[in-house]
């Protein structure tokens, strides 16, 4: 009952509200998700369950990979499709409905407009965001007609690739750094291309090692019920990419209380005074089962934070 599972998200529902469902579904009420998708958008949504939720931080951290469909001509105040009010571009006052301006933008504008958007940056996040200000989230306070004052974050976009352009409608491919708002991106492009744009249609095919290929369409788990947890990734298989250090029966027993580690206590070497030392390493005990996270701690010992047993 501890590890991930791999979310299909439909469009709809918020990522809470996923939660929510595989909750009653699973009969579990230890679920949380690594990092938010909006309603509007689909795909990748891991989930974390029992245990696991303690990894939640390291997961939310992971990079992203999307397929975005931004259509040109019009934005909106939320930066995507959920939004009925227009902006039309030349910002003459705001219309109910109103159909996008099919614009006037060759493909090589686009592709050179696109190159501004690559690398790291400091991006605006949208004003309708979870991003908190003074505590209350961005979007609360939009929703109130209140003065949203947002900050700019760094953010990577490692690449973006056009996949189709026709009639004012992008689709483009997009992986980037945790942090980063695909709405934004639409929205941005819109402005540096004179034209408006929003978000049309979202869908992350990839949250650090989860894929698509793993995940499970909510309405099924729904379905299935706890026969769901045949498709739970183990915690053992969550951070990959961290280095491990083995313990013996006497580590696995100081690892339970929080203890710190010396020597003594591992079943192998751990590389304490490596330049950058790792700012996390798995402890796991001779099967590989995953027992805590640590750190390094003061006289070369292994400070276990994050403890799974």
């Amino acid at each position: 009952m501890n590890g991930a599972l791999v979310v299909d998200k439909p469009a709809g529902p918020t990522s809470h509200d996923v939660v929510a469902r595989v909750r009653r579904a699973l009969g579990l009420s230890r679920v949380g998700h690594t990092g938010t998708l909006d309603p509007l958008a689909t795909g990748v949504l891991p989930l974390v369950i029992g245990r696991a939720t303690r990894l939640a931080r390291f997961l939310t951290m992971d990079e992203k990979e999307y397929v975005a469909g931004i259509r040109l001509g019009s934005a909106t105040a939320t930066y995507d499709a959920e939004e009925r009010v227009i902006r039309e571009p030349d910002g003459q006052g705001l219309q109910l409905g109103a159909p996008p301006v099919s614009p006037d933008v060759s493909e090589a504008a686009l592709q050179e407009a696109l190159t501004a958007f690559t690398g790291t940056y400091r991006q605006m996040p949208p004003p309708f965001s979870a991003k908190k200000i003074s505590g209350t989230p961005a979007y609360l306070l939009a929703r109130l007609n209140k003065a949203v004052e947002m900050r700019a974050v760094e953010v990577t976009v490692h690449s973006l690739e056009l996949l189709h352009y026709e009639g004012g409608l992008i689709s483009l491919r997009v992986r980037s750094s945790s942090g980063f708002y695909v709405r934004s991106l639409a929205h941005d492009l819109g402005q540096r291309l004179g034209c408006g744009g929003h978000l049309e249609t979202l869908r992350r095919t990839r949250a650090g090692e989860f894929t698509l290929a793993q995940a499970v369409p909510l309405e099924e788990i729904q379905r299935s019920g706890s026969a769901a947890l045949s498709k739970l990734v183990p915690m053992t298989d969550l951070l990959p990419r961290l280095p491990k250090v083995v313990v013996n029966a006497r580590g696995a027993q100081r690892v339970s209380h929080g203890h710190p580690l010396d020597g003594g206590d591992l079943a192998g070497a751990w590389e304490s005074d490596s330049d950058p030392a790792p700012v996390a390493v798995l402890v796991v005990d001779g099967s590989g089962a995953l027992l805590a996270v640590g750190r390094a701690g003061p006289g070369g010992l292994l400070q276990p934070f994050v403890v799974l047993v």
